[in-house]
């Protein structure tokens, strides 16, 4: 039995971008959420460190810009900088509005600070802001009766012209979506506007601080329909992630502001190390941090570095990191009076389903926000903090140019998109062959495509993953859907376009360090890089 659902706005996610959005939507039409876990599960719910704002008395939009360019290497776009730095003292207003509760100092709020930010800027709520956040949404979502948030469901393809039954449109064009619910049916969502905001893609990796829905679900299924794809060479490594030897599921952060507080660096020896590297010391941006890590790892033989916060003053560090104290303390890390053992871990995309300023995305009626999206705020490399600034901001956006320019109602469309062929067979003994590809996909983009990366290693990288890639399409052809089986696919569809980007970037940028091509080349590679269908493109910077 087949189920067909229709609404004014689909939103696929249920992280920060796509929540303010269907608390926007919902005052237009009727809004229906698509999550497939609980609806608070996402990378929002783990951000810990804040939300960055210039609303401290020394600061300003212009230093927030300033800061933010610099840290994306030359490839940040200038005018998606401008928009989220003058729009962030607003979010901050109507985020407590809402019911956000920010930690304060008496009657003002209280502003970290975190690597490669010149000022105290990090509205936060202690070491569980994106909680704090995703909780607020959710209790001004429950009370507006036009919006349905549908748990357990995944979507499998955006429903685009050329699944209609008749001629389809030379135009490109999303009317919803193909979604397994929880039901163990592919239903059909219509929309009249479709919003990805399905976060990131960190499970790619092998050691990642996302959470296990970090799929790279809406960059997939883009790319599928034929979305320009852009940037997918940079992938931040967070460079203090809670070392554990015998870990198991995503690796703990331990939050950037930290080291915002004065937590240093040692090496095995004792050593502080990062001086050597830069200037800014602790306070670098994640990059640098993360490959200075790296070296040490590596030329010392190690398997983790020292976080050392002994010096830092007792109370205040347990008042305002109360979740890391707790997680240290189960795992008989004592703070502040111990160290804390760290590692890099896959963090946050960077690229993923080019927007312009509105959200746009390439296919008309589908937009995006959040992680899923590259906008061209990040550059090479995002500035810490930054990240659910951006959600907002062009989840509203995305808002006010439906808002303006409103999509038609879905009609032909509804009875002329066939529902989901589900008629195959599993064959339970090729399950278990490739219940292990995710595994090993995860271990190939590790060990070839972490933090320094060579051509051969990529083109090891590349031949491995087309393989299992073919693989999983054939069988993905062959049998009836699962979450596992989709999410996989999904997988090694975004690890082909990590691989594929970073093999065309011949230089070193930001997250991109290429042990071939150790600099950075304004000349040939001030540019995007853009994968649509099968081609691969350089795209100027606005």
């Amino acid at each position: 039995m087949f189920a067909k659902h229709s609404t004014d706005f689909l939103v696929l996610g249920s992280g920060i971008a796509g929540l303010y959005f269907a608390l926007l939507a919902s005052e237009l039409g009727s809004v229906t959420v698509l999550t497939k876990k609980q609806r608070a599960e996402s990378n929002t719910n783990y951000a810990q460190g804040g939300i960055s704002a210039a609303i401290g008395p020394d600061d300003s939009p212009e230093s927030h810009r300033e800061d933010t360019i610099q840290a994306g290497a030359g490839l940040c776009h200038r005018d998606a900088v401008e928009l989220i730095v003058h729009r962030a003292p607003h979010v901050i207003k109507t985020l407590l509005n809402i019911g956000v509760e920010f930690t304060r100092r008496g009657t003002v709020l209280d502003l970290g600070r975190e690597g490669g930010h010149s000022h105290h800027r990090i509205v936060h709520a202690r070491d569980t802001t994106g909680a704090a956040i995703e909780r607020a949404l959710l209790d001004a979502l429950s009370q507006r009766p036009s919006v349905r948030i549908v748990e357990h469901a995944i979507a499998v393809e955006l429903m685009t012209e050329h699944h209609l039954c008749y001629q389809p449109t030379n135009v490109p064009t999303c009317f919803g979506v193909y979604a397994l619910t929880a039901s163990g049916i592919v239903e059909q969502f219509f929309a009249r506007a479709t919003v990805l905001a399905t976060g990131g893609c960190g499970q790619v990796y092998a050691h990642t601080t996302n959470p296990t829905i970090a799929t790279g679900d809406g960059i997939a299924m883009a790319y599928r329909a034929g979305a320009a794809i852009a940037n997918m060479e940079f992938i931040q490594f967070h460079p203090t992630a809670l070392y554990e030897s015998d870990r198991t599921g995503p690796a703990f952060l331990i939050s950037e502001a930290v080291r915002g507080v004065g937590a240093i660096l040692r090496n095995s020896a004792g050593e502080r190390f990062m001086p050597r590297y830069d200037e800014r010391a602790e306070l670098a941006p994640r990059d640098i941090v993360a490959r200075a890590i790296d070296n040490e790892l590596k030329t010392r033989g190690d398997r983790f570095v020292w976080l050392d916060v002994r010096h830092l003053d007792k109370a205040s560090f347990r008042e305002r990191f109360p979740t890391i104290v707790a997680v240290c303390a189960e795992r008989g890390i004592h703070l502040p009076h111990d160290m804390i053992p760290v590692v890099p871990a896959a963090h946050y995309c960077c690229g993923g389903v080019q927007t312009d300023l509105d959200a746009r995305t390439t296919i008309r009626r589908l937009y995006a926000c959040g992680e899923v999206a590259c906008t061209g705020v990040h550059g090479a490399n995002r500035l810490a903090s930054n990240s659910l600034l951006e959600g907002v901001v062009f989840a509203e956006r995305a808002f006010a140019s439906i808002s303006s320019d409103p999509p038609p109602h879905i009609g032909a469309e509804f009875d002329n998109i066939p529902p989901w062929d589900d008629s195959s067979t599993q064959n339970a003994e090729e399950w278990i062959l490739l219940s292990h590809d995710r595994q090993e996909l995860q271990t190939i983009m590790w060990d070839y495509v972490g933090i320094v990366r060579s051509e051969l290693r990529l083109q090891r990288a590349l031949r491995r993953i087309e393989l299992l890639r073919e693989e999983i399409e054939d069988f993905y052809r062959r049998t009836r859907l699962t979450a596992d089986l989709i999410e996989l696919r999904n997988l090694v569809t975004v690890a082909w376009l990590i691989v594929r980007s970073a093999m065309h970037r011949k230089e070193s940028r930001g997250l991109h360090t290429m042990s071939d091509y150790p600099y950075t080349d304004d000349d040939r590679w001030r540019c995007d890089t853009v994968i649509m269908s099968d081609r691969i493109e350089c795209h100027s910077l606005p």
